[in-house]
C-alpha cells in the first residue's frame, strides 16, 4: 500500500501569470512527488496561466485564444499543484501566515509558510476625457469601444470589436501597441498609431532605427501620428462617427479605442501587508521583500530598481526563488537578466538588445550601422572589447540568431563586422553550421521565451525528441515568439548527422541544469 506524505511546507503563490505559473512548475520539478512541499497558486483572471507572447497572434486571428495556456487541461492537478482561477486575495495577516481570498460567504482562508507576490501589472490607461465609463482610475469601467490590451479576454473584446469596426486608434506605438496594430490590421481594420515621442519604441530603439521602422509600419498599412497626444473621446452621437481628438485639434475616426500606453506594477497588496514599494515591489538578490518569508517576482517586483516588464526576467526569477526555498542551491542568487525585445510579426522583424543609444563616434565602442530604409532594414552593432554589448535588427533577421548568442554568452565576434551584422558570417553563435554547434557551450540559450539552453535540447534530442515538435513538447522551445524555430531545426539536424560523433564532443557533458517540463499541448 501507498503512503502519501504530507508534505512539511506550503508555499502560496499570488499571481497565476506566466511568472507565477513558472515558479510552481519549478518547485514541482525540484519536489516531483509533492513529499516537501505543498503549493498553491491563487489567480484573478478566470482562465489558468498562458502565454501573453502570444496574445498578438490571437488578435490576428493566427491562434485561438485556448492555444495560449502554458500547460494542457489536467497538467497542474496532476503534479499536485493546487490552481484556484477567478480569485482575489483580498488581505494578508504576516504574522499569522495567511491569507483571504474573496469576503462574505465566499470567503476562505490559506496558511502558508512562504509566500510569493507574483502580481503582474495592469495597463496603463491615461485619465483622458472619454475613454472610461465612470470617474478615471485603476479598476474602473472603461467605455464601450475601448480596450486595453493586456489579458487573453482582452484579445476576446479587440476581436469581438473588430468585427463591426472600420476604424481604429490604436494608443501607444510601444511592442504591444505595434503588435495590437498588426493583428487589426490583419483583420482589415482601418489602424491608426497614435505615440507620444518621435518615433515608435523609443526604449529600444535609437533615432535612426525608429525612423526606418516608422516607413516599414506605414509600409504595413497602419497611419502612425508621432509626438502627439489624444486628449479625448468621443463616441458616435447624433449622426456623428465615433473619434478621437488630438492635442494639435486634429480628429481621428476611431470605432475601436485599443489602449497600449505602458502598464504599471500591482503593488496594492503589497502596500497593505507594509512591505517596501517604490515604483514596485522591493527585493533583493534573493528575491525577498522586506518582510520575512515573502517574496516578490515578475512584473510587480523591483530588483536593483528595476521592474522589467518582460517575459524571461521573471522566469529567471522564479528559477532563483525555487533553488533558494527547496535548498537546491542555497547560494543562488538573482543578478538581473540581459534584455532583448523581439517584434515579430508579418512584415515586421525586430530585435533590440542591450546598450543601443550609443553614438557611432562614441570612443569608449566600436559602433558599426546599416541603413537600408527603402527596404525597411536597419542594423546597428554596440561591441565593447569585441563583445557584443548591443544591437538594433531591423528587416536582417538572419543575423539575430547569432548576434542573441554572442550577446548572451559574451564570446568575442568574429573579425569580420559587416557579414555578422548582415547575417553572413559563420561562427560559433551559427545554429546551421554543426562544427559550430559542437563548440557552442551548453548554457547558451537557443529560445529566450522560454530560457532553453542548447544542454536542454540536447538532453531532449537524446532521449527521442528528434524533430521540432518533439523538442517543443518536450522543453517549450519555439513556443513563444517563435524566432526560434530556425535554430532549433539547425540543431535537430546537426544532431541527426552527428551521432554518434557527437559522443566525443562538448557537450555530452553539458552543465548541469534542471530540464523544463514536457508541454503535451500549446501554442507554436
Amino acid at each position: 500500500m501507498t503512503t502519501l506524505t504530507t508534505p512539511t511546507r506550503h508555499v502560496l503563490v499570488i499571481g497565476n501569470g506566466m511568472a507565477g505559473a513558472r515558479l510552481a512548475e519549478e518547485l514541482r520539478h525540484r519536489d516531483p512527488d509533492a513529499t516537501r512541499f505543498a503549493v498553491t497558486v491563487v489567480g484573478e483572471e478566470p482562465h489558468p496561466a498562458y502565454n501573453r507572447v502570444l496574445l498578438s497572434t490571437v488578435v490576428a486571428g493566427g491562434i485561438k485564444p485556448r492555444d495560449t495556456r502554458l500547460k494542457p487541461d489536467g497538467w497542474w492537478a496532476a503534479r499536485r499543484i493546487d490552481v484556484v482561477t477567478g480569485a482575489r486575495v483580498t488581505s494578508v495577516d504576516h504574522e499569522a501566515r495567511t491569507a483571504t481570498l474573496g469576503a462574505g460567504d465566499t470567503e476562505r482562508v490559506l496558511h502558508w509558510d512562504e509566500l510569493v507576490l507574483a502580481t503582474g501589472s495592469d495597463s496603463f490607461v491615461p485619465p483622458t476625457d472619454g475613454l472610461y465609463a465612470g470617474t478615471p482610475g485603476p479598476g474602473a469601467r472603461l467605455a464601450d469601444g475601448v480596450v486595453a490590451f493586456r489579458t487573453v479576454d482582452d484579445c476576446e473584446r479587440i476581436v469581438a470589436a473588430a468585427e463591426s469596426a472600420s476604424s481604429a486608434v490604436v494608443l501607444g506605438g510601444g511592442l504591444l501597441g505595434l503588435e495590437a496594430a498588426r493583428g487589426l490590421l490583419a483583420r482589415g481594420v482601418d489602424v491608426t498609431v497614435v505615440h507620444p515621442q518621435d518615433f515608435p519604441m523609443d526604449r529600444q530603439l535609437d533615432a535612426d532605427g525608429g525612423a526606418v521602422l516608422s516607413r516599414v509600419v506605414r509600409g504595413v498599412g497602419a497611419r502612425l501620428v508621432l509626438g502627439r497626444l489624444v486628449v479625448a473621446r468621443h463616441p458616435a452621437r447624433d449622426g456623428a462617427p465615433a473619434h478621437v481628438v488630438l492635442d494639435d485639434g486634429t480628429s481621428l475616426a476611431a470605432d475601436l479605442v485599443v489602449v497600449a500606453a505602458g502598464v504599471r506594477p500591482r503593488t496594492e497588496l503589497a502596500v497593505s501587508m507594509g512591505l517596501e514599494v517604490a515604483h514596485g515591489v522591493v527585493v533583493d538578490d534573493r528575491l525577498s521583500t522586506s518582510l520575512p518569508h515573502v517574496h516578490a517576482i515578475g512584473d510587480c517586483a523591483q530588483h536593483r530598481g528595476v521592474v522589467p516588464g518582460l517575459v524571461q526576467p521573471g522566469w529567471d526569477q522564479a528559477r532563483v526563488l525555487a533553488d533558494l526555498l527547496t535548498g537546491a542551491d542555497p547560494s543562488a542568487t538573482y543578478e538581473g537578466t540581459s534584455v532583448l525585445t523581439r517584434l515579430k510579426a508579418p512584415d515586421i522583424d525586430l530585435a533590440s538588445m542591450g546598450a543601443v543609444d550609443v553614438d557611432v563616434h562614441d570612443p569608449g565602442h566600436e559602433v558599426l550601422a546599416f541603413t537600408d530604409p527603402s527596404r525597411g532594414r536597419y542594423a546597428k552593432l554596440v561591441l565593447r572589447q569585441d563583445r557584443v554589448v548591443g544591437a538594433i535588427l531591423l528587416g536582417v533577421g538572419d543575423a539575430a540568431g547569432a548576434l542573441t548568442q554572442l550577446y548572451d554568452t559574451g564570446s568575442a565576434v568574429p573579425r569580420d563586422r559587416l557579414s555578422l551584422m548582415l547575417g553572413r558570417a559563420i561562427t560559433r553563435a551559427s545554429p546551421t553550421e554543426g562544427a559550430n554547434l559542437a563548440e557552442m557551450p551548453g548554457a547558451a540559450v537557443i529560445c529566450r521565451c522560454n530560457s532553453v539552453t542548447k544542454s536542454t535540447i540536447v538532453g531532449a534530442f537524446r532521449e527521442g525528441a528528434e524533430t521540432v515538435p518533439a523538442i517543443a513538447e518536450a522543453t517549450r522551445a519555439t513556443t513563444g515568439c517563435g524566432s526560434c524555430t530556425s535554430a532549433v531545426d539547425g540543431l535537430c539536424s546537426w544532431l541527426r548527422s552527428a551521432e554518434p560523433v557527437a559522443a566525443a564532443s562538448p557537450i555530452q557533458t553539458p552543465e548541469p541544469e534542471p530540464a523544463p517540463a514536457a508541454l503535451t499541448e500549446g501554442a507554436a
